[in-house]
């Protein structure tokens, strides 16, 4: 693995709180010129550090705040079915963040819904129609205490 640079981790720490910044305001911010910050942008994206640039929106407003965290656990467990489940779960749009997990579910699933009846719904129409299934727990989040975007670098 690489070893990244003081002047890298900068860069990565400055774009995580901003990732808008011009190269030469970003240059500024990390004492460098513009040449050598955009040389070495380039580089971080290149080689995987910087995966792409987004912007956070307010679920709330979207009328999408309602947000559970659905442990899933599967009838049975083998590379197939494993990979069958998480190519379903990239299409659908409820689910924003999927992860495998250990103990005694398989996957923990983010989804954000604009209430408890969609929900509802959703585990009935969308979840329950995947063949691999075996049972759901959910978790509703009451208040968000935190959520940092970025890594800690």
């Amino acid at each position: 693995m690489e070893t990244l640079d003081q002047t890298d981790l900068q860069i990565l720490r400055t774009l995580q709180s901003n990732a808008r910044l011009t190269t030469k305001e970003l240059a500024a911010q990390v004492h460098l010129s513009s040449t050598p910050v955009f040389e070495r942008l380039k580089r971080l994206e290149a080689k995987g550090y910087i995966k792409k640039y987004i912007a956070v929106l307010d679920a709330e407003k979207l009328n999408q705040g309602f947000v559970v965290f659905c442990r899933v656990k599967l009838r049975r467990m083998n590379k197939e079915i494993a990979q069958a489940f998480t190519r379903v779960i990239q299409d659908i749009p409820e689910v924003t963040e999927c992860y495998n997990i250990s103990g005694s579910h398989d996957y923990l699933l983010k989804i954000h819904a604009p209430n408890m009846k969609y929900y509802q719904e959703f585990t009935l129409n969308v979840l329950g129609t995947i063949d691999s299934l075996g049972s759901i727990e959910s978790t509703f989040v009451m208040d968000e205490v935190k959520h940092e975007y970025g890594v800690h670098v």
